[in-house]
């Protein structure tokens, strides 16, 4: 004899399997009031958790934006600090009484000076004379036929463009070559 014939079925094993179709308000649907605590205190944990995590972002972003301030006035206050020395000599140069010769001494001294203090931060000035004209770099004040120069050359240099690494900090101030048009006015006749 087999031991499923012997024994008959507990009333557990008769009864259906819960579907989970039941009428609602039945009492398989009713969740536990320990369960509704347990996810109340989850939710709020959870909310706590992302005011928290906000909190902490907005002190960074705060504490990351002032460094980065601190930082700029760190590096302005270093360059203005190595400038002043030079600019102490530039009103030196005016107070003197000595000749055009010697004020002009002190004036390419003082020149030297601030070129080697802004070489070495990176700042280099850039005279494109005789270079091709290039818009992202140059600012072209004038266009103008020049004998011997190629079209678009740049012929004559105004002022300085500065550059910050490969950044630009100033444009220079050119005049460029243009091809210069035919005497009389009328354009060349084709063979």
């Amino acid at each position: 004899m087999s031991a499923s014939t012997s024994a008959p079925p507990s009333p557990d094993e008769l009864a259906p399997a819960p579907t989970g179709s039941e009428a609602p308000g039945s009492p398989t649907d009713a969740p536990e009031p320990d369960r509704i605590r347990q996810l109340e205190d989850e939710v709020a944990n959870l909310k706590d958790q992302v005011l928290r995590r906000r909190a902490e972002f907005d002190n960074y972003r705060r504490r990351v934006e002032r460094d980065i301030r601190a930082g700029a006035e760190d590096a302005v206050a270093s360059l203005l600090s190595d400038l002043l020395t030079s600019i102490d000599s530039l009103e030196t140069a005016l107070a003197a009484k000595g000749t055009l010769e010697e004020i002009r001494t002190g004036v390419e001294i003082t020149l030297r000076d601030v070129a080697a203090t802004l070489n070495a931060r990176g700042i280099r000035g850039e005279d494109p004379t005789g270079a091709r004209f290039d818009p992202a770099r140059h600012q072209a004040l004038s266009y103008e036929p020049v004998e011997g120069a190629e079209d678009g050359t740049v012929v004559a240099c105004y002022r300085k463009g500065y550059l910050l690494g490969e950044r630009l900090v100033r444009p220079a101030l050119v005049k460029v070559a243009q091809r210069a048009e035919p005497s009389g006015g009328a354009p060349p006749e084709g063979n």
